[in-house]
């Protein structure tokens, strides 16, 4: 692994040039379905291109006599919510609406398992995070330029990501607060392996998705920004020097913030669309205690609310509600929220193994950073999403099956080779 933590392009190609067509596939869905370079040039989009990788990712696999079965708790969860998922598809007040849309949810354990079972050695992770870094450094890079090109300004808008998941300045400032303490610990573990100039440009990815946030104009994702940068560098902890970095970064933060977005924090509460989040909290909770085991049913938040609380709808139509728990509880009931809150339970579980087995670890020091930046990503997309409607979004079931990866090759069978081998050497 040497040579990859040395970030020696060619030992990593040509590793990857020799990998199975499954891994090949599986890497081809991730960035086509982030970067979406068919969407970009509009020559390439003669085909469901995401759709097309993840079936040959699946033959791939039965052919691939490297695959291993990665178990974890996360698998139970996923199932357990799935099975959910088809009760309250069954009982919804709107089946209609639930069955066209449940496979927002049932593709992402397809996917989640064809991760954890291809994903299954030390090189195979390495590359395969590092296609994570790179498709999320594209979108963060296209928003730091956005943003600086517009002279740090305000817009409406925010920055807009390309066509798909990451489209609405909302969802790509959460992708942003994913990936940034991810890109940033990957920086920190290889920082013995490189020279001192290789170390400061990896540093410089994750100031890019920071930048993006900043730019995107959203609020959700700011606060969640603010409490990674607490928990990354202070741990709890109030040292002189990532106080004084912590306060460097928050005061010049603030004094480059667009006076609008000062304002908009200033009118939290207050604005229209504030006000109209809090009407969906409030009345998805309702709907919840109505209907606690599986909710109103699977997607039929929208349809229940326009027709059960038109008075309180400040726009022309309904939308989501803005929060992944009432998105979770409204639409499979208190019995879906408990799981997905053990989904999220279970993702921290598994880095925790990491970090209380690091003695047991081969490159230990690359898998416990890691693990830190899996969790300030995790606490991201939780804080984010109390704002936004992204519960079947790539962000959780992608981290979910990253996680399960990360854990399987940090204390799996190639780990044991590889600590018998540093053993004889020694």
């Amino acid at each position: 692994m040497r040579a990859f933590f040395e970030l020696n392009i060619g030992s990593i190609w040509n590793c990857f040039r020799r990998e199975h067509f499954s891994f090949w596939m599986i890497c081809a869905y991730f960035f086509f379905e982030y970067v979406r370079p068919h969407s970009i040039y509009t020559w390439l989009n003669f085909l469901p291109w995401a759709q097309v990788f993840i079936v040959f990712s699946a033959i791939g696999l039965l052919a691939d006599s490297t695959k291993k079965w990665a178990s974890s708790q996360l698998t139970f969860w996923l199932l357990s919510y799935l099975l959910i998922v088809v009760l309250s598809c069954i009982f919804a007040i709107y089946p209609k609406v639930s069955w066209s849309n449940i496979a927002d949810y049932y593709t992402w354990v397809v996917i989640y398992f064809l991760i954890i079972n291809i994903v299954n050695t030390p090189k195979r992770f390495y590359i395969f995070l590092l296609v994570f870094l790179l498709a999320s450094f594209k979108l963060s890079l296209f928003g730091a330029k956005t943003w600086t090109l517009r002279g740090f300004g305000f817009t409406d808008w925010g920055i807009q990501g390309p066509p798909g998941f990451f489209t609405n300045s909302g969802e790509l400032a959460v992708q942003m607060v994913v990936f940034a303490p991810i890109a940033y610990q990957f920086a920190v573990s290889l920082k013995p392996y490189l020279s001192k100039l290789k170390y400061y440009l990896l540093l410089a990815i994750p100031m890019t998705g920071v930048m993006t946030v900043m730019g995107a104009s959203s609020r959700g994702s700011q606060v969640a920004l603010l409490f990674q940068l607490y928990s990354t560098f202070l741990k709890g902890r109030a040292k002189f020097g990532p106080v004084l970095l912590i306060a460097i970064l928050c005061v010049g933060g603030w004094q480059i913030l667009p006076d609008e977005q000062k304002q908009r924090f200033s009118n939290a509460g207050d604005d229209t669309t504030s006000r109209q989040r809090l009407l969906y909290w409030e009345n998805g909770w309702q709907m919840m205690k109505d209907y606690p085991l599986l909710g109103v049913g699977f997607y039929n938040f929208v349809p229940y609310y326009e027709q059960h609380y038109s008075d309180d709808k400040l726009y022309d139509n309904a939308q989501l509600p803005h929060n992944i728990f009432i998105q979770v509880g409204t639409d499979t009931g208190f019995s879906g929220l408990f799981v997905y809150l053990m989904v999220i339970w279970a993702c921290f579980k598994e880095t925790a193994k990491i970090r209380k087995s690091k003695e047991k670890i081969a490159d230990k020091p690359f898998y416990y950073n890691l693990s830190l930046g899996f969790d300030a990503a995790l606490w991201g997309f939780v804080i984010a999403g109390q704002f936004v409607s992204i519960v079947y979004y790539p962000y959780l079931w992608i981290h979910a099956a990253l996680v399960v990866a990360l854990r399987s090759v940090a204390l799996g069978p190639n780990n044991k080779q590889l600590i018998d081998k540093q053993k004889k050497k020694a």
